[in-house]
């Protein structure tokens, strides 16, 4: 680099460190020398020079779940390019003792900064009173237009029109579990659109994001409730589990019920029937929220707006236009 710039490493170093003291035709010569070769700086080099961690604590939940495995794996790809190394501590997000002892012990030990990627309320409220001497980030915080609907909001109003638009009014929702934000936003986005568009959302039932309470929601539903002609369903784990349960009790999905599930896990493609589900960019997601709390640690301005991939329904074999009214 200071080769190629025909200066001294001294000058490279004063460079890079912002140092104003440089003479124009140096600068730009240095300048010119960082673009051929297309540096990047490093991250961790630059923190072990200023005595800093590289590490970044997360706080996590529900790891087993597709969308929450996928953002630590946006999150953990941006880590490596950066030069930060992620230390992940799982907590149980519904339990504020599991959240207070999973943050004392990611304070325990030295940290750039804190990311929680659980999204329950009761993460947001032992965060929210607790004391970090480090950058702190709730994922939860991002995703939404200042002043517009949320990513889950819309995602629910999405999920709402691809079942409109064929034609149904009358419908169910299998809901996530009240405690995560993700589940509430859904939920509210799915029932105002459905309303706005003269639909009826005839019942709702909360599962935990299982198969197995998306096979128990079904169960519980009367011969009236299961009249309905679709059912829009939080995730798909669930939705696997409300169609193996339909199909147990006589029903054929999509031909008497069809099934909208959301986040597109990679079985959803190979589920009997095809599973119809809005995809979501939860890598694109977790790489967005560790670069605005590594911007933070270094020092950078934020970035203005997100490059999400905006959520789209992949239409497959367990939904379809209605024909008749049951």
């Amino acid at each position: 680099m200071a080769r190629k710039a025909g200066v001294s490493h001294q000058t490279v170093t004063r460079y890079l460190q912002g140092f104003e003291g440089i003479r124009p035709s140096t600068r730009e010569r240095v300048a010119a020398a960082l673009t051929e070769l297309d540096y990047r700086p490093n991250s961790a080099a630059r923190l072990l020079r200023s005595q800093q961690t590289n590490r970044i604590g997360v706080l996590a939940d529900r790891i087993d779940e597709s969308g929450p495995a996928r953002i630590l794996s946006g999150a953990g790809q941006l880590a490596h390019e950066r030069g930060y190394v992620l230390d992940i501590v799982v907590a149980d997000g519904t339990s504020p003792e599991s959240v207070a002892q999973s943050l004392a012990m990611l304070t325990e030990h030295q940290v750039a900064g804190i990311l929680a990627t659980a999204q329950t309320q009761v993460v947001f409220d032992v965060l929210r009173n607790q004391t970090v001497h480090a950058p702190l980030l709730l994922e939860s915080q991002f995703g939404s237009a200042e002043g517009g609907p949320s990513v889950s909001e819309t995602t629910g109003r999405i999920a709402a029109d691809f079942l409109l638009d064929l034609g149904h009014r009358d419908i169910g929702y299998v809901a996530g579990s009240h405690l995560w934000l993700a589940s509430e936003g859904r939920q509210r986005g799915f029932e105002t659109r459905v309303r706005e568009r003269g639909g009826r959302v005839a019942w709702v039932r909360e599962g935990d994001w299982s198969a197995a309470s998306g096979y128990g929601a079904w169960e519980s539903l009367s011969a009236e409730d299961r009249s309905v002609t679709a059912i829009g369903v939080a995730n798909d784990s669930m939705a696997m589990g409300l169609i193996s349960a339909a199909h147990a009790s006589g029903l054929v999905v999509p031909d008497d019920l069809s099934v909208l599930g959301n986040d597109d896990m990679a079985e959803a493609a190979y589920f009997l029937p095809s599973l119809s589900t809005v995809a979501m960019d939860f890598e694109g997601e977790g790489r967005f929220v560790l670069d605005a709390l590594i911007r933070e640690i270094e020092g950078q301005p934020p970035v203005a707006h997100s490059l999400l991939a905006a959520p789209v329904v992949v239409e497959r074999a367990s939904t379809a236009p209605l024909v008749s009214a049951k």
